[in-house]
């Protein structure tokens, strides 16, 4: 003790309470989603689309009170912003599917293969070099995401050919959306503002998907739009929507303002594993040994891909 005097919390500790606090908060989503789908029955794009809307209708509200300046629309960024929007509509919708089909656990960590298929667009799209982590990356990357989604048995095409497909494509559509996001970086865009505005658009996109009878988990009519949930349903949904999204997002952007922006990457790299936990225990989900061995490298690739930042 030294009297009168009281040291507050070091910066460290506290972004990284933040940044495992929102980590957490966002780990909940795949659960979240199999939860509706599981015990209420949702259809899956039909929740991809009230997912994307209710994150609209808790972003503008508080933008409006906390930073009003937030909400400005440039239309000069229409073009971008459409585009923003279909590649996020093209992921939610892809990813949902793929939960329903494959599992939280497994959809989850089939997104995160996204690390070896950004280097491989990064390359094409921005120029970036591919170093010798980046090619480790994305040959560990491709493998992981062979053996989590079973792509490599010819007998779970045949069992399963949805669940393989979609989590196939969903890391490369990930991987589309964060390159989006690096774009929304150059062009100084706030990622508040690119976040609503990608939503936005993305519902609108997703709710014509709905409307296509033939695409799996699709509402298949106007009418089909309104989810038929009890209010505890409702409430998940919002739940959805606002805690993970949001708030977990939310977190993890300020988390930054305390630590390096490689370390709050690398703990994002826990969101599969405490997903994987969650789903053990709120689904009953469990993990073959082999898909196991597919998140590990799947990750580890991940952490290869931030040794590789200068």
């Amino acid at each position: 003790w030294r009297s009168g005097k009281r040291t507050g919390m070091p910066r460290l500790t506290k972004g990284y309470i933040i940044a495992l606090t929102g980590i957490t908060f966002w780990s909940t989503t795949g659960v979240l989603m199999g939860f509706l789908i599981t015990n209420y029955g949702m259809p899956a794009l039909l929740l991809a689309f009230w997912r994307d809307l209710l994150v609209c209708v808790v972003l503008v509200p508080a933008l409006f009170l906390i930073r009003r300046a937030l909400l400005r629309f440039n239309p000069a960024l229409m073009g971008f912003y459409l585009f923003y929007g279909l590649i996020l509509a093209c992921f939610n919708s892809i990813w949902v599917i793929s939960v329903k089909a494959n599992g939280a656990a497994v959809a989850t960590v089939l997104g995160y293969s996204s690390a070896g298929f950004t280097a491989i667009l990064a390359r094409w799209i921005f120029k970036e070099k591919l170093g010798y982590y980046k090619i480790a990356a994305i040959l560990m990357s491709l493998g992981g995401c062979t053996m989590v989604s079973n792509a490599y048995s010819l007998e779970m095409w045949g069992l399963n050919p949805l669940g393989v497909t979609t989590g196939l494509l969903s890391g490369i559509l990930f991987a589309g959306y964060n390159l989006m996001g690096k774009e929304a970086a150059k062009r100084k865009i706030n990622p508040w503002t690119s976040m609503l505005y990608s939503f936005a658009f993305g519902s609108v996109f997703i709710l014509t998907f709905n409307l296509f009878p033939v695409l799996p988990g699709a509402a298949g009519t106007f009418k089909g739009l309104m989810p038929d949930l009890p209010m505890n349903g409702w409430l998940i949904l919002i739940a959805l929507s606002f805690v993970p999204t949001v708030l977990g997002f939310g977190l993890y952007i300020t988390s930054m303002n305390f630590l390096p922006v490689s370390i709050v990457s690398l703990l994002a790299t826990l969101e599969p594993a405490m997903t994987a936990m969650e789903a053990y225990v709120f689904l009953d989900e469990r993990m073959t040994i082999v898909q196991i061995a597919g998140s590990i490298i799947i990750l580890s690739a991940v952490i290869i891909v931030q040794l590789d930042k200068p």
